[in-house]
C-alpha cells in the first residue's frame, strides 16, 4: 500500500481501520483464519481496482466486497465438498492453507466451536444471510443483492439457518444449568491440566467408552474409574484447544472441531449427585453424522 496518494490513500486508511471488522466477517463466513486472511487480501486487490463513484457508506461497501469474495470461496468449497472429516488436521499443520493452529484455536474459542460447526453445514446463501444479519446486524435489504434474492427470500434463508443453529435447545432448568456447568468445568480442567478438578467431577465408578476411531485402535476402548478416566482426558490436551461446548441431540456435551469440521464429540451421563457417570466419545464419521450438533445459543453480535 506504500506510495498511494489522494483517494487511494484515504481508501487504504479506511480499509486498515475497518480490518478488524472485515476480518471478523470473513472468519465467521469461512471458519478459518488463514482463509479469512486470503479473502481480505483478495478483497483489497479488488478494492484498489474499483470505481468508488457515489459510495457513501465506505465500511458497508467494503463489507460487501469481502462478503462477495467469501461467498465465492464458500460456493467453490461446496462444489468439492466431500472432504474426509480429518481433512485440515491442525496438529499436522505446518503453515500454508492450514495457518497457525494456535491462532485458529483462539478464534474458534472466541466465536464458539459449536457455532462454527453449524455454520459449516449451512448452504453458502444461508450462511451469508445468517452471519451478516444475526451476527453483524446488516439489514436484509442490503444482503439481498449479494445473494441475488429478494429481501423476503433472504429473510427466509436467515430464519432457516437460525433454526439449524439453535436446534433443540434444552429448557432452562436448574438441572440443565448444573450439567452445563459440569461440562464446561470438564473442558476447563482438561485444558488447564487440573487432574484433581477432573477427578472431582467424575463418579468413582465412571465409565468412558471410546469408539475405535478415537485413538485409533482395532477395537473400541472402555475405561473404568475416576482416576483412569481423568488421566485419559489429560492426554487429550492438544485436542481440547479445538473443543467447545455444544448441544448434542439437545444435551450439553463437547465437540472437537478444527476449522468447523466435527471430528470428536463427548456425550455425558450424570448421576443423581451431579457427577459424571459415563462419557461416550465418538469419532466414527457415520456416528458423528447421526448426532445433531447445535450451538448453546448465546452467540454475540459483532457490531
Amino acid at each position: 500500500m506504500d506510495g498511494v496518494t489522494g483517494d487511494s490513500a484515504r481508501l487504504a486508511a479506511r480499509f486498515e481501520a475497518d480490518r478488524p471488522h472485515l476480518a471478523a466477517v470473513a472468519y465467521r463466513l469461512l471458519g478459518s483464519a488463514a482463509e479469512a486472511d486470503d479473502a481480505l487480501q483478495d478483497a483489497w486487490l479488488r478494492v484498489q481496482q474499483a470505481d468508488l463513484g457515489e459510495v457513501e457508506n465506505l465500511t458497508g461497501w467494503l463489507t460487501t466486497v469481502v462478503t462477495r469474495v467469501c461467498l465465492n470461496q464458500l460456493r467453490t468449497r461446496r462444489n468439492r465438498r466431500e472432504d474426509p472429516l480429518d481433512h485440515r488436521d491442525p496438529d499436522a499443520a505446518q503453515g500454508g492453507a492450514a495457518g497457525d493452529p494456535a491462532r485458529e484455536a483462539l478464534l474458534a474459542d472466541e466465536v464458539g466451536v459449536a457455532l462454527l460447526v453449524v455454520l459449516d453445514a449451512l448452504a453458502p446463501a444461508e450462511r451469508v444471510a445468517f452471519v451478516l444479519h444475526d451476527l453483524f446486524a446488516v439489514p436484509f435489504d442490503d444482503i439481498a443483492p449479494l445473494l441475488e434474492k429478494t429481501p423476503a427470500a433472504t429473510r427466509q434463508l436467515a430464519s432457516r439457518a437460525r433454526r439449524r443453529v439453535r436446534g433443540r435447545t434444552p429448557a432452562p432448568t436448574a438441572d440443565a444449568s448444573r450439567r452445563r456447568e459440569a461440562v464446561e468445568a470438564f473442558l476447563a480442567a482438561t485444558r488447564g491440566g487440573d487432574f484433581a478438578a477432573l477427578v472431582a467431577l467424575l463418579a468413582p465408578d465412571v465409565v468412558l467408552h471410546a469408539d475405535a476411531r478415537v485413538v485409533p485402535t482395532p477395537e473400541p476402548i472402555t475405561v473404568h474409574g475416576a482416576e483412569p478416566v481423568a488421566r485419559g482426558a489429560m492426554a487429550a490436551v492438544a485436542r481440547a484447544r479445538f473443543t467447545g461446548l455444544a448441544l448434542l441431540d439437545g444435551r450439553f456435551g463437547l465437540v472437537m472441531a478444527p476449522y468447523g469440521r466435527p471430528r470428536v464429540v463427548l456425550a455425558f451421563t450424570f448421576g443423581d449427585d451431579g457427577r459424571i457417570t459415563r462419557v461416550e466419545v465418538v469419532a466414527e464419521p457415520d456416528r458423528l453424522r447421526e448426532i445433531e450438533i447445535t450451538a448453546p445459543g448465546e452467540w454475540k453480535m459483532d457490531h
